[in-house]
């Protein structure tokens, strides 16, 4: 039986975009009511829902509304692709071992929300890209596969986080596919 997937985006959805269009996403969830990754969504004909934490009375209750639509949707695996919240007890013991994260950095190398940015500051001579299973650290989880991407002499931030980017796009359909999930 095939595994059923929704992404879950803060932002732009790039990497949702790229999982979409190889296969079949359940719905797209976003914690930002005006992210442009509900506007992707909306042109790939996926499903989409969005609401934020400022909404409810406490992080348990907004997660709690998450794991309803997870259960409500019959969701098998959780992907988090630029979801800048992090996932706490309610979600995590709801889903445990079936949310994943990608993140754009070589963990443990700069973990935490600004991976590209840390690895360039530093100065170092290569990055990466790493996807995990989440778990209640910050990008601490059991790490699923992992890509490095140099930092060239002529790189600018720009297009060293382009190629970070274009990583990603690669990485996230492979682990998707190892794990499971069937390509449209």
């Amino acid at each position: 039986m095939a595994k059923k997937i929704a992404v879950f985006a803060s932002g732009s959805g790039s990497n949702f975009q790229v999982i979409a269009e190889q296969f079949p996403v359940a719905f797209v969830f976003s914690d930002k009511r005006d992210a442009y990754v509900l506007e992707r969504a909306q042109n790939l004909g996926v499903m989409s829902y969005a609401f934020e934490l400022k909404e409810f009375e406490n992080k348990a209750d907004y997660e709690q509304a998450i794991v309803e639509l997870l259960r409500e949707h019959e969701i098998d695996l959780v992907v988090l692709a630029g979801y800048m919240k992090i996932v706490s007890s309610t979600l995590l013991s709801a889903y445990e071992g079936r949310i994943i994260n990608i993140h754009p950095a070589y963990l443990p190398e700069f973990p935490g929300a600004h991976g590209i940015e840390d690895a360039w500051n530093a100065g170092v001579s290569e990055s990466g890209v790493t996807v995990h299973w989440v778990d209640s650290g910050v990008d601490t989880g059991q790490i699923i596969k992992q890509v490095r991407v140099p930092c060239l002499a002529d790189d600018t931030i720009e297009t060293f986080e382009a190629r970070i980017h274009e990583a990603e796009y690669k990485l996230y359909p492979e682990v998707l596919e190892r794990l499971g999930v069937e390509k449209k």
